[in-house]
């Protein structure tokens, strides 16, 4: 890339190129720039500036095919309320309204509505935020929807197939004081309402959620309350609302919520927070480590599924200017 980033997004835009906007440099800078990956030529090329340098943002495409930035951190201590839209028609970034909470760590899901929820979130200081909001596109507006149940940062959002929300464990306080979450809750965009459903066996934060094709979710390590990464993983089955058991990975993993991909041959692929990339089959059940990938930890990198099959890997917190393909 042309700039080293930690902390970034990166988007697939209707056009196969990859947006990869912000993120952090070595030197706690926040960026504002942005780029684009090309999977035709495989270069990166700059694309405008976002208005606000930030990370630990989220980016979520839009039925219009624009992107929303929301949320993040500009320097340290110091959270984003705003967001803003990048358009790939003109290669812009404009200003949409501002969120009522201050968001990082956060999640923002796309909904078979349209409608965007901003939920799971915390503060930089980690207290944590049960308020949760929705962003419309057609109106270009943020609106307060029901509270989570639990204040919780450092969790996942899932939307399942059923059209609710799956909110999972999270985290709140800092260092070996903070509190970790087995617990799970439900979002309902007809009612607006978090519910309580199935808590897990173990407690984890900075962890990730994939939908897998049978509807069930992947849940896959992460760090416990001492800040220890993680090998274990679990499935969560929305038809009985409960978590069940699966094989562990090789090795233990956090950081690495962006950098999951579930591939075109159902398989997931977990290309970061701990070294050699693994694959996880839903058929057995069963991780295997990908021969011959690269070994950097890659935390805080990002994995894009292209619409050629290949993933894109992305940034990081080791040799954040690189970038990787992996061909299934």
């Amino acid at each position: 890339m042309a700039t080293m980033r930690v902390g970034h997004t990166a988007t697939q835009l209707p056009n196969g190129k990859v947006l990869i906007a912000g993120g952090g440099a070595r030197d706690e800078i926040r960026l504002a720039s942005a780029e684009l990956y090309d999977p035709a030529t495989g270069i990166f090329t700059l694309t405008g500036n976002m208005t606000t340098g930030r990370s630990a943002h989220t980016a979520t495409l839009l039925p219009s095919g624009k992107v929303l930035i929301a949320g993040g951190i500009d320097r340290p201590g110091s959270t984003l309320a705003t967001a803003e839209l990048y358009d790939p028609a003109t290669g812009t970034f404009t200003l949409t309204d501002s969120m009522r909470a201050e968001p990082v760590f956060h999640a923002a899901t796309l909904m078979s509505n349209g409608k965007v929820l901003i939920a799971s979130g915390g503060r930089y200081d980690r207290a944590g935020v049960a308020s949760a909001e929705l962003y419309d596109p057609a109106t270009s507006t943020f609106t307060p929807t029901g509270s989570m149940r639990t204040k919780r940062g450092f969790c996942t959002a899932t939307l399942l197939k059923n059209g609710k929300v799956l909110i999972d464990g999270g985290a709140v306080g800092r260092d070996r004081s903070e509190t970790v979450f087995r617990s799970a809750e439900l979002y309902n965009p007809v009612t607006g309402t978090f519910t309580p459903t199935g808590s897990r066996a173990a407690a984890r934060h900075m962890h990730s959620a994939t939908l897998l094709p049978d509807g069930r979710v992947l849940i896959i390590g992460g760090r416990d309350a001492r800040d220890v990464d993680q090998r274990s993983a679990e499935l969560y089955q929305p038809a009985k609302g409960a978590f069940t058991a699966t094989s562990s990975m090789s090795r233990a993993r956090g950081k690495h919520r962006d950098a999951v991909v579930l591939l075109q041959n159902g398989k997931v692929l977990v290309a970061g927070g701990g070294g050699l990339m693994e694959l996880y089959d839903p058929v057995t059940g069963i991780f295997s480590t990908v021969a011959g990938s690269q070994s950097a930890s890659r935390l805080s990198s990002t994995a894009t599924l292209l619409q050629n099959g290949k993933v894109l890997i992305a940034g990081g917190e080791a040799s954040t200017a690189g970038a990787w393909v992996y061909q299934p």
